[in-house]
Formats: C-alpha cells, structure tokens, sequence
C-alpha cells in the first residue's frame, strides 16, 4: 500500500487500499494500524482535512475497527 507522509499531531503517514478499504496509519511512535472497513470517502475527508489528527480521533480511531501492524 502506498503510504503519504503527513505531520499532523501523533500522524506520520497514511495510506489506503480501495479494494480492501483499509485504512493504514503511522504514528509518530512507529506503530502502524489498519482500520476496516473505512469507506474511501472518510479517506478523501482525512487526507484533505486542515487538522488530520483531530479528524482521525473524531472519525476513524473509535469508530473503525483497528489492529496493529508493528
């Protein structure tokens, strides 16, 4: 998957895989999770959000199942 580097408070990188609609995120701490199944309009949302770290907490970390990569 192909991952964007962002710096958005605890955000380092996103990615998105359509066809799995997963949702894959790096933290500042170099944890990676993926959250399923994200429609890939919140991923639009994220991407362009002015303030992505309070987008994904409002948005996507509670809403979305996650499991942790490393």
């Amino acid at each position: 998957m192909e991952m964007k580097k962002v710096s958005s408070g605890k955000l380092r990188a996103i990615g998105y895989d359509a066809g799995s609609r997963v949702l894959q995120v790096e933290f500042d701490d170099g944890r990676v999770m993926q959250y399923s199944p994200v429609p890939g309009e919140v991923y639009r949302r994220l991407a362009g959000a002015g303030a992505m770290w309070s987008y994904f907490r409002d948005n996507i970390e509670d809403e979305y199942s996650g499991r942790r990569m490393r």
